[in-house]
């Protein structure tokens, strides 16, 4: 008889954790395509970080050179005023 109860209450248990896991497996395939969009914008930001850098330091090269322009443009000047 008790073995009985305890076969019971163990099939009991697998049902419910059988109920409990089913919805989880179900979503799966869902789950995984979202894990692959999220990669492929984890690489797209990764090339756009990559790019804006490249931007950056294209940015920070033609601020110098605006700069020297500057230099000489007020020496072409001073020169004229004299």
């Amino acid at each position: 008889m008790v073995t009985w109860i305890v076969v019971a209450v163990v099939l009991l248990a697998l049902v419910v954790l059988a109920l409990a896991v089913r919805p989880v497996v179900a979503r799966l395939p869902q789950l995984r395509r979202a894990a692959v969009r999220l990669q492929h914008r984890q690489t797209e930001a990764e090339a756009l970080r990559v790019t804006a850098e490249a931007l950056q330091e294209r940015a920070e090269a033609l601020q110098t050179r605006v700069e020297v322009t500057q230099r000489r443009l007020a020496v072409i000047k001073a020169k004229r005023g004299r």
